[in-house]
C-alpha cells in the first residue's frame, strides 16, 4: 500500500484545519509501519497517558528539585503526542478500528490528561496565579464540550479551533516551559495570556455552535413539514 492511499484511508474519519496538519500526517503515515505489534491500540493510549504523567512529575520536580526539570515536561508534551495521535490511526492501519470505544477513550484520556497538566502547574505556580492553572483547565474542558456538541449537530467530528489543534497547543505549551526554564516566573503570565486567547476563541466558536444548532433546528423543522 502506497503512502498516499495510507493517507487517504487513515485520516478520512475526521476533518484536520490546524497548522502542521500536513507535516503532522506525514510523520504519523511514517511512523505506524514501524510500530511493533505486540503494541496495541489500548498500549499506545496508555503512551500517552504516561507522557501526561511526564509532565505532571517535570512540575513536581521543578517546584522542589529544580526549574531546569521542567524540560522533562517537554519530552512529556512528545510522548503524549505520541501515544494520542497514534492509537486511533494504528487501528485504522490494522484494521481493528473500534469507532466508540476509541472515540469514548480517547475524550475521557484528553480530560483526565488535561487535569493532570492543570494540576501540576497549580502546585508549581505562585500564589494567585495558581488561579489560571484553575483557569485554564476550565477553559479548554469549555473548548472539549463544543467539540463534542458539534459532532452531536453536524455529524461531523473536528478537534481544531481554526488553525490550532492539539498539537499546536502541545507546541505552544513546550515553548512556554523553555521560556521558564530561561527566563524564570515568565510561566506565570505566559499561562494568562494563553487563557485570555482561549476564551475568546471559545466564545467565537461558541457562537458559531448555536448558528449550527439553529439551522439545524430550521432544517428539521422544514423537513417535518413537508413531511406532514
Amino acid at each position: 500500500m502506497s503512502e498516499g492511499k495510507i493517507d487517504k484511508k487513515l485520516f478520512q474519519d475526521r476533518k484536520r484545519t490546524n497548522i502542521l496538519s500536513n507535516p503532522e500526517q506525514q510523520f504519523i503515515t511514517y511512523l505506524l509501519p514501524k510500530i511493533p505489534n505486540w503494541i496495541s491500540s489500548d498500549g499506545l493510549t496508555a503512551i500517552g497517558f504516561f507522557g501526561s504523567l511526564m509532565i505532571l512529575i517535570s512540575f513536581l520536580l521543578a517546584e522542589y528539585v529544580d526549574r531546569s526539570l521542567l524540560l522533562l515536561g517537554i519530552v512529556g508534551f512528545f510522548v503524549q503526542w505520541f501515544g494520542d495521535s497514534l492509537d486511533g490511526r494504528i487501528a485504522f492501519f490494522r484494521n481493528k478500528s473500534r469507532k466508540w470505544y476509541g472515540f469514548a477513550l480517547d475524550i475521557v484520556m484528553d480530560w483526565v490528561s488535561t487535569v493532570l497538566i492543570g494540576l501540576g502547574y497549580v502546585f508549581y505556580a505562585s500564589e494567585d496565579f495558581k488561579y489560571s492553572g484553575f483557569a485554564l483547565v476550565a477553559l479548554y474542558g469549555w473548548a472539549m464540550i463544543i467539540s463534542q456538541l458539534r459532532y452531536k449537530i453536524t455529524d461531523k467530528y473536528t478537534i481544531d479551533a481554526g488553525l490550532v489543534g492539539p498539537t499546536e497547543i502541545r507546541v505552544i505549551i513546550g515553548l512556554v516551559l523553555l521560556l521558564e526554564v530561561l527566563v524564570p516566573f515568565s510561566i506565570n503570565y505566559s499561562v494568562i495570556v494563553i487563557c485570555v486567547i482561549l476564551f475568546f476563541i471559545n466564545l467565537a466558536d461558541t457562537k458559531k455552535l448555536l448558528d449550527l444548532g439553529d439551522e439545524r433546528d430550521k432544517a428539521e423543522k422544514l423537513a417535518k413539514q413537508h413531511k406532514d
